[in-house]
């Protein structure tokens, strides 16, 4: 359905300031023509305020907007081409399914809104439901409605506003499916805000962290995932253990050594940010293990265990207090029960390593912050 392609989005220096706070500092952003983006992150972080802006629903207060070399800071939003699909579907009750979907293009006299309308609730897969009303619909069939109907303006970009948050789970999880087959099928660039972390890495090919009105990294679910830039993203992002520690010494071979409280340990030098001697060393609880299996060793005490089905996620005391968590994949491995005494290990290089000097906290939900 895409045509005519325009090139990237960019946005340039591009700020929002209301009258008592700053709702986006000054941000730097490119997104690549033809992808899937997300902007993650808590509310009142600045994503939707970002959305509005590319929207043309909120007036930046600096900076510029492109799509390739157009500059459309101050073009009106119905000049955009540029479509919004929101959480609140806002289909008209009174009208058809199809009808939902040629409305736009009818009133812009277009003579083939039916044939574009049927056209694109074929691509939700909807189409033998064209003549149905919204109300015979179910909720994930309905935001499919909306989609459709953004899409058969044939947008430049569709921006995704929270569109799966009044899905219940199992819908949502279908819909992250769907939404990602008809992005593919379109060619045409989404982007995607979420709160949701799962939702965010499962369907973009890129994602950009917003903290406070800042980005905080930007770059592959992976890459965001296995090398987080700080400890807000390191959080915000799954779960983190991080090691308080310093560096002692070089290894060599490419590795460094650091005394974690006591225990002797080593880690890629390669991920140790420059000039820093005290640092968090941050291994997620699935790249730990119980028992002898890595070459760096810590003791603790199991304090809990939560039987998932496919894991156990184990919480284990370290002799300084602090608590870690560890996810061992149920795979005919002898099981441990509270208030054993383990030794838990990792492989030097599967941690990723950052400034101590950062708030381990940041990126926590509140439920969520422990102390150690």
């Amino acid at each position: 359905m895409a045509e005519n392609p325009s090139g990237d989005l960019r946005l340039v220096q591009l700020s929002k300031q209301f009258a008592d706070f700053t709702a986006c500092h000054p941000l730097d952003l490119t997104i690549p023509q033809g992808s899937f983006f997300a902007l993650l992150g808590p509310s009142g972080c600045g994503k939707t305020t970002t959305l509005r802006m590319i929207a043309g629903l909120e007036e930046p207060t600096g900076g510029s907007i492109f799509i390739g070399d157009t500059d459309i800071t101050h073009t009106k939003a119905y000049r955009r081409n540029v479509n919004t699909v929101f959480q609140s579907y806002a289909l008209f009750p009174h009208m058809t399914i199809i009808e939902n979907v040629a409305f736009g293009l009818k009133r812009r006299g277009d003579k083939e809104a039916m044939k574009k309308a049927q056209e694109a609730l074929d691509l939700v897969e909807l189409g033998h439901r064209a003549k149905q009303k919204p109300n015979q619909l179910s909720g994930g069939m309905q935001q499919r409605v909306a989609l459709a109907r953004a899409l058969v303006n044939r947008p430049d970009v569709l921006l995704l506003d929270e569109p799966l948050g009044a899905l219940d789970l199992k819908l949502r999880r279908q819909m992250q499916i769907e939404l990602k087959r008809i992005q593919l099928d379109v060619g045409i660039t989404f982007v995607h805000v979420t709160h949701d972390q799962e939702e965010a890495m499962t369907m973009a090919d890129e994602v950009a962290v917003m903290n406070a009105g800042r980005l905080e990294q930007v770059g592959t679910p992976t890459e965001l995932y296995d090398h987080p830039a700080s400890t807000f993203v390191a959080n915000f992002l799954g779960q983190s253990n991080l090691l308080t520690s310093r560096i002692v010494g070089d290894a060599g071979e490419g590795l460094l050594d650091v005394d974690c409280h006591g225990y002797p340990i080593r880690i890629a030098a390669a991920h140790v940010p420059a000039g820093v001697r005290d640092v968090f060393v941050g291994v997620r609880p699935e790249k730990l293990r119980i028992g002898h299996t890595g070459a760096n060793q810590l003791t603790g005490t199991i304090t809990d265990d939560s039987f998932t089905g496919v894991s156990t996620h184990y919480l284990v005391q370290l002799p300084w207090g602090f608590e870690v968590t560890v996810v061992q994949p149920n795979d005919g491995s002898p099981r441990a029960k509270v208030g054993e005494k383990v030794d838990i290990s990792w492989d030097p290089g599967s941690e990723f390593v950052l400034d101590a000097r950062q708030d381990e906290d940041a990126g926590l939900l509140d439920e969520e912050i422990r102390h150690g």
